[in-house]
């Protein structure tokens, strides 16, 4: 039986979600809607083996809100990176997110960093979404499943909370660490990243 089990262990996959909030609800303020966010992931088949501290974060874009609390999880699942992705959605549409304009302010938004290291649909594609413009950002949505995050490395919100739950991940397609990524940004922009409690 323990054998059956270390096996059934071995073909779960680790995937990272971000985590952020910046509105409340009947649910609760910002830190009530992560909590929420996290707990109900596991059941809809992703269990959390990590999670990070939660911090305040300025909203992205400057100006778009207010701030945001941002988290990480470290997540073990049998879903494939679609199904991961339908049961983020899944947590959101529960907890009363809505998508009426980009970037705007949300009670929960979940986004799935990384999936084992996968890159899809493909390099080419990835880096197309990589290098839009900020002004493109602004406006397009892919219709497909870019991965890892192609935002990744320009949010410094996600890349912080990412150390807690997962320090020795490297960008699948950069090569870079979280401590690279992470001091690319000049100090001013670190200190605006606060850990609550």
């Amino acid at each position: 039986m323990a054998l059956q089990q270390q096996n059934a262990r071995k073909v779960l996959s680790k995937c990272l979600i971000a985590l952020g909030s910046n509105l409340s609800n009947e649910i609760g303020a910002s830190v009530d809607l992560v909590e929420a966010a996290i707990e109900d992931m596991s059941s809809n088949g992703l269990f959390a083996v990590e999670i990070s501290g939660f911090f305040r974060t300025p909203a992205f874009p400057i100006g778009s809100g207010p701030d945001f609390v941002n988290a990480a999880v470290c997540c073990e699942t049998s879903l494939s990176a679609e199904s991961v992705l339908a049961a983020l959605h899944k947590v959101e549409s529960k907890l009363g997110r809505t998508r009426n304009e980009r970037w705007e302010a949300r009670v929960i938004d979940l986004d799935l960093i990384d999936y084992d290291g996968a890159i899809l649909p493909d390099p080419a594609t990835f880096s197309q979404w990589r290098e839009l413009s900020l002004t493109q950002q602004m406006k397009r949505t892919p219709d497909q499943m870019i991965l890892p995050h192609p935002r990744v490395q320009d949010r410094l919100f996600v890349l912080i909370p990412l150390k807690d739950v997962s320090p020795d991940w490297h960008h699948p397609v950069l090569g870079l660490s979280l401590d690279e990524m992470i001091e690319s940004f000049d100090a001013t922009a670190r200190a605006e990243i606060q850990r609550l409690g």
